[in-house]
This record gives C-alpha cells, structure tokens and sequence, in this order.
C-alpha cells in the first residue's frame, strides 16, 4: 500500500502528467482538494473519490489510516505541484510516524502555466535570470526571518508571489521603492480553469485593477522587469554559433 501525493497542474485536467493520471486510475481511494482541483481531473478513479476541502488534517488522516489496513493505494490529489504551498508536509510527517509509504508524483506549477499562457520567458538574458517564488503574511503562518518582500525585493528578480492577492497594498507599498512605480505587474487568476483571466498593469495600477475586476482569491502575483514587451534583449549564448560547448565545440578552421 502507499500513498500517492499527485500534482494535478493549476487546474487544466490536460496538465496533470501521464504518471499522475495513471495512478488516479489505479488507486482504490482518492482524495482530492476539491476547491482547487476540478473534477475532472479525478473523473477517471475507479473507486471511492472525496473531497477533502470541508475536512481537517485528523479526517483525511483518518481515511488513509483505514484504507492502509485495507491494503488500498491512496491517491491524494493537490492543485498545481505539491513541492510549492502544497500543504504536504504535515500529511507526510504523520506517515512517517504511522510507517506508511508514500511517493510524490510533480505536477506543473501555476507559475509556470501562467507564463505558458503569457507567452513569457521569465529569466529573459541579461535582463532578469532569477525567478523568487514567494508570499506574504496575512491570517496564514507568518513570514520567516529574512523572507521579507522588502529583503527578496533588493534581488530586483521576478517575483512569483503566491497567496497575496488580498495584500495588494502591502506588496505595492514595499516593492515600488525597490521596482519603480511603473514596474510591469501581472495578475493570473485561476490559471488553466475556463475563467481564468490575466490583468496586466503595473505596481502603481495593479491594485486598482484586482479590485475592479473583484479579485480576492485563487491568484497569482508576477513582478519584474522580465514581464514587459520588448525586444532589446541579446541572444541566449546557448545556440550562439560563436559560443562553444562541450556539444558544440569550437571548429578548427
């Protein structure tokens, strides 16, 4: 018996990975974060399929605790990849505790959809070349040491910010020193679901933005240079022809 923690992508059920939608086919019981996932991307488990939003971390421990005296794989199903925000560690401390196997199959994250569904490079030569993915502290744990917006900021990388859609004000009030006022921003909400929908301002207009197309919940915060149009960028010296590589060497002439 094992546990399968699956990604199942930001919410396009043609995102999840060909490995993940084999084991939701083949684990008797699956358990699925129903507020973030759609059902379709479980349609296909053959057995007992639940939804896990309405339940503590004790019952959904509970029902894997039984299905492994029944000897039945478990299937649990989280939104995008399980490694980011993915509320894994503390299911996975408590099988450990109780010797209970468990695999974590990835999934593709929602920044990465979004940048797909942008048509963005996010590390783009010479411009940007570092991706922070990040949020901020509102009613959930709060920020560690040194992880601060006004510390990660100083980077001056793209920021993928998670979770902070509500904290518009703050972002804005810490980052514009740091970004300028007029620092592209990007809103991606609810990445790969029929509604999804991008808002493109910058860090002075942003805000306004979330709030007049009633945003509150279930986005995605991109800030940096890396995100505006534009074309004066030079060419990546990995397929440069007078860049040798050990695939490319250098030819004599």
């Amino acid at each position: 018996m094992t546990v399968h923690f699956i990604g199942a992508g930001p919410g396009d059920p043609e995102l999840i990975t060909v490995r993940g939608l084999r084991l939701i086919k083949s684990c008797a019981l699956c358990l699925y974060a129903g507020s973030l996932v759609p059902e379709a991307v479980v349609a296909e488990a053959p057995g007992t399929v639940t939804d896990t939003a309405p339940m503590t971390l004790d019952q959904i421990m509970d029902e894997i605790i039984a299905a492994h005296k029944r000897g039945e794989d478990v299937a649990r199903v989280h939104s995008g990849d399980p490694s980011l925000y993915g509320a894994i560690a503390e299911q996975v401390r408590r099988l450990q505790a109780l010797d209970i196997p468990y695999e974590i199959t990835p999934g593709v994250p929602a920044y990465a959809a979004a940048a797909a569904k942008l048509g963005r490079e996010l590390t783009v030569p010479e411009i940007n070349q570092t991706v922070i993915l990040t949020r901020t502290a509102m009613k959930s744990s709060s920020m560690p040491e040194g992880e601060d917006l006004e510390i990660l900021g100083k980077s001056g990388a793209t920021l993928a910010i998670h979770l902070s859609v509500r904290n518009l004000r703050d972002i804005e009030r810490k980052l514009i020193p740091l970004y300028g006022a007029d620092c592209p921003a990007i809103i991606a909400y609810r990445v790969g679901w029929p509604d999804e929908e991008f808002l493109h301002g910058t860090l002075s207009t942003i805000r306004e933005m979330a709030r007049a197309s009633k945003i509150t919940r279930t986005a995605l915060i991109f800030v940096g240079k890396a995100l505006a149009e534009q074309d004066e960028f030079r060419d990546s010296a990995l397929y440069d022809g007078a860049h040798p590589h050990i695939l490319r060497p250098k030819r004599s002439a």
